[in-house]
């Protein structure tokens, strides 16, 4: 099993646990794979940060919270297969984010990584 698959799996558990309320959201991104360059992640990770945004909203609109939901599942079933995320999903996040703010690796790349982002020069 490839790093990448492993990582994808990770994301998808992730996002299910975020969805049923088994972890926080805020741990869930924690937790991401460091440092990743698949996209497909990335989108995911995206998806969950609007979760976590839209907390007022979704108790406010109980069919906006099932859509979403629908919408994360589905990105958890696509990752967990270890396919990439549809093309518009992911177009869909890059125009708003240049890079993500997935965690950083725990190393001295990590640190220079943080360092810039803290400097929003990233």
């Amino acid at each position: 099993m490839t790093a990448n698959l492993q990582e994808r799996f990770l994301a998808a558990e992730l996002v299910r646990k975020s969805l049923i309320g088994y972890i926080p959201v805020r741990e869930a991104l924690l937790k991401f794979p460091p440092d990743t360059k698949d996209k497909s992640i990335q989108a995911a990770f995206h998806a969950l940060v609007h979760l976590e945004a839209d907390e007022d909203l979704r108790r406010r609109d109980i069919l906006y919270k099932e859509e979403q939901d629908e919408y994360l599942e589905m990105i958890s079933q696509i990752l967990e297969s270890g396919e990439d995320l549809p093309d518009n999903i992911i177009r869909n996040y890059e125009k708003y984010y240049k890079e993500p703010n997935i965690p950083h690796s725990n190393n001295a790349y990590g640190n220079i990584k943080r360092f810039f982002r803290f400097l929003n020069m990233d």
